[in-house]
């Protein structure tokens, strides 16, 4: 018992995942300020913007619903899970059950429904369209992003436990060395900056538009919990396809330069690209990200 609880408090849950996630996103913003010829935050600045948060009150819009305030619990939860279970994996491969997978896909999903349902039960206009967008976002970017994780299945013997597919990757070489996969491998990276809420996918919060969108309600301890989870998020999605496509040598420092390399290719793309409007979203991931995630499914059904 004293295990599960250190697991999923401290390493390689809550703790661990939220601190790893802080720094990346300090790596973000230190980057981005490069770019902008600017200086940046010191290392330790989004720290002191979850404590200042913990700190503030805490304001529930009038006919706000149950769910304003749960629904980000709810996000963070399924982050700490998908946090839990990678990092365990990573360290004993052997230790996955069947089907996590599946279950990681799922729970990765929970964290963009929670800001829909959350943005949703405000009953502000402003973070009803934010809401809107996120749904629209949701439904265009998971089929590719399926497609790419199918992939990875078929290239790993039919497998749906993360055990396995690190295991054939150890003794097969990784997924990332073949057509198949580095075709597959690249549309989960923009899938990933959609589910990451990255631009040029970040039209639900669009500061310049929707001030915040799904986010504008939101005040306090709640909004700690949001950008905790987006937090996790930064750290969980790339270690995700580091262990999916990647995933051949996981020794702590070629570990940490893979994440580190993924980490700074998501920023790049987010810097170097504008926001994209919602139907122009929705037809990039239906159209050319949808039809080359094909390709990938129908290269690895020929062992390409």
């Amino acid at each position: 018992m004293i295990k599960i609880f250190f697991n999923y408090l401290i390493f390689p849950g809550f703790l661990f995942s939220a601190c790893v996630g802080l720094i990346a996103g300090w790596i973000d913003r230190k980057v981005t300020a490069r770019i902008q010829w600017r200086v940046g935050p010191p290392w330790y600045q989004n720290f002191v913007d979850i404590v200042k948060l913990l700190g503030k009150e805490t304001i529930v819009p009038a006919g706000a619903k149950i769910t304003f305030l749960l629904s980000p619990v709810l996000g963070l939860l399924s982050t700490i899970l998908v946090a839990t279970i990678l990092g365990v994996t990573v360290r004993l491969p052997l230790e996955s059950f069947a089907g996590d997978l599946i279950v990681v896909l799922y729970l990765l999903i929970i964290p963009a429904i929670a800001i829909i349902i959350g943005a949703s039960s405000s009953h502000n206009p402003l973070a009803s369209v934010g809401a809107s967008r996120e749904m629209k976002l949701v439904l265009g970017y998971e089929l590719p992003f399926i497609l790419s994780i199918i992939v990875v299945i078929i290239k790993s013997a039919g497998s749906i436990q993360i055990g396995s597919i690190l295991n054939h990757q150890i003794n097969f070489g990784s997924n990332l060395a073949s057509f198949s996969g580095i075709l597959a491998f690249l549309v989960a990276i923009i899938c990933m900056q959609a589910k990451l809420g990255f631009v040029p996918f970040d039209m639900s919060e669009a500061e310049q538009e929707i001030m915040a969108g799904v986010f504008i309600e939101y005040s306090g301890l709640p909004l700690a919990i949001f950008k905790l989870t987006k937090a996790i998020l930064l750290y969980t999605m790339p270690l995700l396809l580091i262990i999916l496509f990647w995933g051949r040598d996981l020794t702590p420092l070629v570990l940490i330069a893979k994440y580190t390399a993924l980490l700074v290719t998501i920023i790049l793309i987010k810097n170097t690209n504008p926001r994209l409007r919602i139907d122009q979203a929705l037809r990039f991931f239906w159209g050319p990200i949808t039809a080359l995630a094909i390709i990938a499914v129908i290269l690895a059904l020929l062992g390409l």
